[in-house]
């Protein structure tokens, strides 16, 4: 799916590169959008005035999707400039990691999902990630390998999380299953990426 989108991201990373505005710019403001994303989520418990947690968890999935695009974006622009660097591929990786922890606080905070599951996912998303940059440093490439990098996470995520289940189950969203479903996905992600390593070096 990767591949076949590739020809309409690069034509977008073109749009936005004919801004003028850097790679580190569109990564900053996903990390803004994404921290929009976890302030959604938490705002059915928090007083800003959405007081349904569907709601919640439907502008949070649509901003979490926006953050996303703005995550593939940053990348793509990079390649066109030719301005990839050292410093844009850590502000990436760090931005990424404090988006994650905004957004499964603000689920936890929200009550859309089980403190405990909001846990184990943002644990086992972390240590995906973990596994990824040890294995590389060691000299191990394991980028595409896993059933779940980060964007599939946050698809199912903001997507599976704006099923209104509230229809259905006592007043509940989708969020729930979305959390668990990251959770399962993310731990098999981490040991496929344990046994790549392990086989490689």
């Amino acid at each position: 799916m990767r591949n076949s989108l590739q020809p309409a991201i690069t034509k977008l990373g073109m749009s936005f590169a004919s801004t003028g505005l850097s790679a580190n710019f569109w990564t900053c403001v996903g990390l803004i959008v994404s921290m929009a994303a976890g302030v959604a989520y938490a705002s059915s418990t928090i007083g800003i005035g959405w007081y349904s947690p569907y709601l919640s968890a439907v502008i949070g999935g649509l901003l979490l999707l926006i953050s996303g695009f703005f995550d593939v974006i940053d990348g793509s622009v990079a390649r066109i400039t030719k301005q990839t660097s050292k410093k844009g591929a850590f502000l990436d990786s760090s931005f990424d990691k404090i988006s994650e922890v905004v957004i499964f606080a603000g689920i936890a905070i929200g009550n859309l999902a089980s403190p405990f599951w909001c846990l184990l996912a943002l644990g086992m998303s972390l240590l995906v990630s973990y596994t990824r940059a040890r294995a590389e440093s060691l000299g191990v490439e394991l980028k595409g390998i896993g059933l779940g990098e980060r964007a599939e996470r946050m698809l199912i995520l903001a997507i599976v999380g704006m099923i209104p289940l509230g229809l259905i189950v006592n007043g509940e969203t989708g969020m729930k299953w979305a959390v668990i479903i990251v959770s399962v996905v993310a731990g098999i992600t981490l040991v496929q990426r344990i046994a790549a390593t392990a086989r490689k070096l």
